[in-house]
């Protein structure tokens, strides 16, 4: 006997004869002569219609059991006894349905309710959660132009630009709700962990090409007295203030692991001295990282404390915060750190140093001079080994004795006001790397600078991007979610929030009790 004649349910009949349809052409002359990629196609464009007319039984079956529902009453206490049949479509990633559902409403009473859309969970716009989460996984990664795109030829659903931008933004709503949620669990999982892993903070910021309207003010008011040397795109330079800068934080867990200068920075093998591999390093565990180019840098930080309150809530293991030198960040972080009790040390990122060594060099030798390297190694194992204050005077010492032209001797000074901190704060105190060595600490800030990369960078500074605030913000915070891991954990939570919002908020609490202890 064929599945069609087993079924005797009519409401899916409709999918049946549109599987039957598709066998046939499976059976035809015209398709047995097709290469296999050809049949693919056929079956996945026709099949998709099975499915949808498979959803659409399904919705007309839930619709069948709403004949004997009791008058539900809403959330003004105002029970609606009168009902009458409504239709509204849905676009899902199969195709667009319609749902039939009861309306039921009371005589002078404003608001209808709906209950079948609260057990079915629909969404407040045309598109269902399932085509939401598509166009989130899209836009995470691609152009919102190309999200359109893939969408549509994957869905058979074709969704506006602006409302692929507008889904996204809405599927963003949740994020600061969620990690709040997320705080509370990892709060009470912390109470009972013995873990003494170091506990890690680091922060930098990245510029985003914005639209003008975007544009912090003082930003925006430099931008309209830019005069431009072309009038159809932007000359070198003149994107300087075109941008605003997304503050990217992370907060991470470290093994700690002891280590000595010749793990970062071997000497020069000799002979009787060959090179010695170096041990391999802990990898960051519980990472997460996030972007906002809406909140200022002192928010994003203090979101970074909250992080870390969440995993070390009784203050046990050792907090450290890896910045690359900027003032305004360690200002932040001091001030944070006071205000919540927290000791916490401040390391400066050994890459800037060696970035500002390399830039002494060349004042003492000339551009690609093989004797620029040993100099800049010596010089770094030494800031390495805490003897940065030496270095610096050096350095000034040598360039005076060999009389380097003051224009020059310019990268000569800032590296030592850099290592000497002739700076509004202490830096000098954050440059104790053979005291941060030997208790297992970071000194480098690739966590920070890989998320700058791949978390705005990668996305946000697509050829041509020019971005909105609210758009830009959504894309940054779906990016982070699914670079820390918690995408779906995040969907399936925004999902219950929707639901809240959209459709238990409008009803009694007695209706629908187990749906409100899901949620």
């Amino acid at each position: 006997m064929s599945a069609r004649a087993d079924t005797t349910e009519p409401l899916f009949e409709p999918a049946f004869d549109a599987l039957h349809h598709v066998v046939s052409r499976l059976r035809s002359a015209e398709v047995l002569r097709m290469a296999h990629d050809d049949v693919e196609r056929l079956i996945e464009v026709e099949g998709r219609d099975v499915l949808r007319l498979l959803l659409q039984g399904y919705l007309d079956q839930r619709a069948q059991g709403e004949v004997d529902r009791a008058a539900p009453t809403g959330a003004d206490g105002v029970t609606r006894k009168y009902g009458q049949s409504t239709q509204r479509s849905l676009a899902t990633v199969l195709g667009t349905v319609q749902v039939s559902r009861r309306r039921f409403f009371a005589k002078g009473v404003k608001g209808g309710l709906h209950p079948l859309d609260a057990e079915l969970n629909l969404p407040g716009e045309s598109y269902s959660f399932g085509l939401r989460r598509r166009v989130v996984g899209e836009i995470i990664d691609v152009s919102f132009s190309v999200a359109v795109e893939k969408v549509s030829e994957n869905t058979g659903t074709t969704i506006p630009k602006r409302q692929v931008e507008e889904l996204g933004v809405r599927a963003a709503q949740d994020f600061d709700a969620f990690y709040a949620h997320q705080h509370e669990e990892l709060a009470g999982k912390a109470e009972s962990s013995e873990d003494d892993a170091l506990v890690v903070l680091t922060s930098d910021g990245k510029g985003i090409v914005m639209n003008s309207d975007a544009l912090r003010p003082g930003t925006r008011r430099k931008a309209e007295q830019d005069k431009h040397k072309l009038k159809t795109r932007l000359s070198p330079g003149e994107k300087r203030n075109r941008k605003r800068m997304a503050e990217v934080a992370s907060v991470y867990e470290l093994v700690v692991q002891a280590r000595t200068v010749d793990d970062i920075l071997a000497a020069e093998a000799t002979p009787d001295a060959p090179l010695v591999e170096a041990p391999r390093r802990p990898k960051p565990h519980n990472k997460r990282v996030w972007a906002s180019v809406d909140k200022p840098l002192k928010a994003v930080v203090a979101e970074a404390f909250e992080e870390a309150l969440a995993r070390d809530p009784w203050l046990k293991r050792t907090w450290v915060y890896l910045v690359d030198g900027n003032r305004e960040q360690i200002k932040i972080a001091r001030a944070l750190a006071k205000s919540y009790g927290i000791e916490i040390v401040i390391v400066v990122d050994f890459i800037h140093v060696l970035e500002y060594l390399w830039k002494a060099a060349w004042a003492f030798f000339d551009k690609g001079d093989p004797k620029a390297e040993k100099w800049v190694r010596q010089r770094a194992r030494r800031v390495l080994q805490g003897q940065a204050s030496q270095v610096a005077a050096g350095m000034r010492r040598s360039a005076t004795l060999r009389d380097i032209p003051a224009s020059t001797r310019k990268a000569v000074d800032a590296c030592a006001d850099y290592l000497l901190n002739k700076y509004l704060l202490n830096k000098k105190s954050m440059l104790h790397y053979d005291e941060y060595l030997a208790k297992g600490m970071p000194i480098a800030t690739g966590v920070i600078e890989g998320a700058c990369r791949h978390l705005v960078a990668n996305r946000m500074g697509i050829t041509g991007a020019r971005w909105g605030l609210k758009g830009a913000e959504a894309v940054l915070r779906l990016r982070a979610l699914k670079s820390s891991g918690h995408l779906d954990a995040y969907w399936d939570f925004h999902r219950q929030r929707e639901l809240q919002r959209n459709h238990l908020s409008r009803f009694a609490d007695a209706e629908f009790p187990h749906l409100r202890r899901a949620a």
